[in-house]
């Protein structure tokens, strides 16, 4: 009996050792996974730490600068003579005999351009003369006449009637006298006019004058551009019109590759838009030169006057999807991206209209950055004769 109960003891004891071995084992096995879960989240941590805080990229800064620059906005036109005079006929039935200019030809007041045959006219003369010289007899008969009759009329020799005769007869013969001159001087009018005469200085710009050809009262004979002078006809559109006053510079562009732009003086602003253009022609007058022909069709520039201008270089500009971005510095050397409005552009240096004057932004390799990426400051990196030599050679 103490034999049995002995060994189911023993049994029990056994079983409750296996028990606590296994227990422990599974708590063992349970302790080391733990821990190597733990190991691998803390080099799990530590490697995106680790990867968090490596700089992308080695950059340079700079701060917007705020420059003076020239506005200017560009406008097509033609080139058009400030005025032309029409040159004609005042004679009608004649025929031209001589033509002294062509085109291009650079004429002075009161030159002789043309002539046209004058003998009918100078027989017209000719002959009005030699009635003035018959009228003239004619007065002066009876103006002796009458003087004679009006020293009679007191002694009663002679009628009222017949004194009446005889005044009557001299103011005829001074109204026909008269008439004779006026005719010389319409004669020697025409005459005159047989030779067309440039009205002003200027430069031939059309002829249509044929030596034989059967001149016409008022028919055009040749254009002239007063003073040789020209100008500029700039289409405008209404937003930008009234942004231009007499007086300001415009330079127009010449076709001619070797010749600089010429400077021009805005003379006049239409008063009225086109309807159908939506334009309105801004008067340019421009110096004698040869760079520009009439009817040409330019491009030129009006200068509206200096500006403040917030500036960056055109490499701290990134383009991205078809809009404008640069990088901001911060205080933890993060940089982040911030789109910006394009303005005005001159040489390498870009104006930007929404960016704040006291901020840093990346000047150069913007095309490598993302917005949060970390970056080292070309500044701030311990100088080595090879970074002394590349600074150098940015500054010159």
């Amino acid at each position: 009996m103490a034999a049995q109960i002995f060994q189911t003891t023993n049994k029990k004891t056994r079983l409750i050792l296996v028990v606590i071995v296994v227990f422990l084992l599974i708590a063992l096995l349970v302790w080391q996974i733990g821990l190597a879960q733990k190991d691998g989240a803390t080099k799990t941590a530590q490697q995106a730490e680790s990867s968090k805080q490596k700089p992308a990229l080695t950059v340079t800064v700079t701060k917007p600068q705020l420059q003076n620059w020239q506005q200017n906005f560009t406008a097509n036109g033609n080139i058009a003579a400030w005025q032309e005079v029409v040159i004609g006929s005042e004679l009608s039935g004649q025929r031209l005999v001589r033509v002294y200019v062509n085109v291009g030809d650079e004429v002075k007041r009161g030159q002789v351009l043309a002539e046209i045959n004058s003998d009918s006219i100078r027989a017209d003369l000719a002959a009005a003369k030699a009635s003035y010289a018959e009228a003239q007899a004619l007065l002066a008969s009876a103006s002796s006449n009458n003087q004679r009759i009006q020293q009679l009329k007191n002694t009663g020799a002679i009628s009222a009637l017949e004194s009446t005769q005889y005044q009557t007869s001299q103011a005829t013969a001074q109204a026909r006298l008269n008439a004779a001159k006026a005719q010389i001087d319409s004669n020697q009018l025409r005459l005159a006019q047989t030779q067309v005469i440039s009205p002003d200085h200027g430069v031939i710009s059309a002829r249509t004058a044929t030596v034989g050809s059967l001149a016409q009262t008022g028919q055009e004979l040749f254009r002239l551009i007063r003073d040789h002078r020209l100008e500029w006809r700039a289409e405008v559109t209404s937003a930008d019109l009234y942004k231009l006053k007499q007086g300001m510079t415009a330079h127009i562009t010449t076709p001619d590759p070797t010749q600089s732009a010429i400077t021009g003086t805005v003379r006049m602003i239409a008063p009225v838009i086109d309807p159908q253009t939506r334009y309105a022609l801004v008067y340019v007058d421009l110096p004698t030169t040869q760079a520009v022909r009439m009817g040409m069709f330019v491009k030129g520039e009006f200068d509206l006057g200096a500006k403040p201008a917030l500036t960056i270089p055109q490499t701290a500009l990134l383009l991205r999807d078809g809009f404008a971005y640069v990088f901001i510095v911060g205080s933890n050397n993060r940089v982040t991206q911030q789109k910006v409005t394009v303005g005005r552009r001159l040489a390498d240096r870009v104006e930007i209209l929404d960016l704040a004057a006291n901020v840093k932004i990346v000047s150069s390799g913007t095309g490598f950055l993302t917005d949060g990426d970390l970056i080292t400051i070309a500044e701030d990196i311990p100088e080595t004769p090879l970074t002394k030599q590349l600074a150098t050679s940015q500054e010159q």
